[in-house]
């Protein structure tokens, strides 16, 4: 690219969660955490959205004096959201975005650098898709299935997400699978 790419930060927020409804509002330190993310994102991006199916999201959103867009209920995933808000977006600004960052609506603590990090690596153009992973260091978070994993390639690729955790290490005691194989968990 011969400048530098234009980013829009989507944070997809639905009320209707099966492990936890609401989640975006609740409260935390007196904020809604849909705001702790908005504001955090903003650290990092120009341009940030909420993306929503839900009334009081939306309207949690506006009273904070965030930019939010109602989209379909009928998404099969936050991707999908992100995708309708980005285009409402574009429209509405009359503004073509090169990269969407789908950023996690329950990551209140997500820090204006790892999503500088994620931005970096559009400054090769060959870059389509780009996320990240930490290394798991700890059985907690190895078992703990609210903590995505995601399985690298031999090229550092995400290839493959799963809630469960991925290489199962048949055979091995669970105690010792940390120092079987390397684990990551997404970002």
């Amino acid at each position: 690219m011969d400048q530098k790419p234009k980013f829009i930060g989507i944070i997809p927020a639905r009320y209707a969660s099966s492990r936890f409804p609401g989640k975006p509002l609740a409260d935390i330190h007196g904020k809604p955490m849909i705001r702790h993310v908005y504001e955090r994102a903003s650290g990092a991006l120009e341009t940030v959205y909420v993306a929503t199916d839900d009334q009081r999201i939306y309207n949690a959103v506006k009273a904070f004096g965030g930019r939010v867009v109602m989209t379909s209920s009928l998404h099969k995933s936050g991707t999908d959201r992100c995708a309708e808000a980005a285009d409402i977006a574009e429209k509405d600004e009359g503004t073509r975005y090169d990269a969407v960052l789908n950023i996690q609506g329950d990551e209140p603590f997500i820090e204006p650098d790892q999503l500088e990090q994620v931005k970096s690596c559009f400054n090769d153009e060959k870059t389509q898709i780009a996320t990240l992973v930490k290394e798991i260091n700890s059985s907690d978070v190895l078992f703990d299935e609210n903590r995505p994993k995601v399985v690298l390639n031999s090229k550092s690729e995400a290839v493959y997400f799963s809630r469960s955790t991925i290489p199962f290490s048949r055979g091995v005691d669970k105690s010792l699978w940390l120092a079987h194989h390397k684990y990551y968990m997404h970002i």
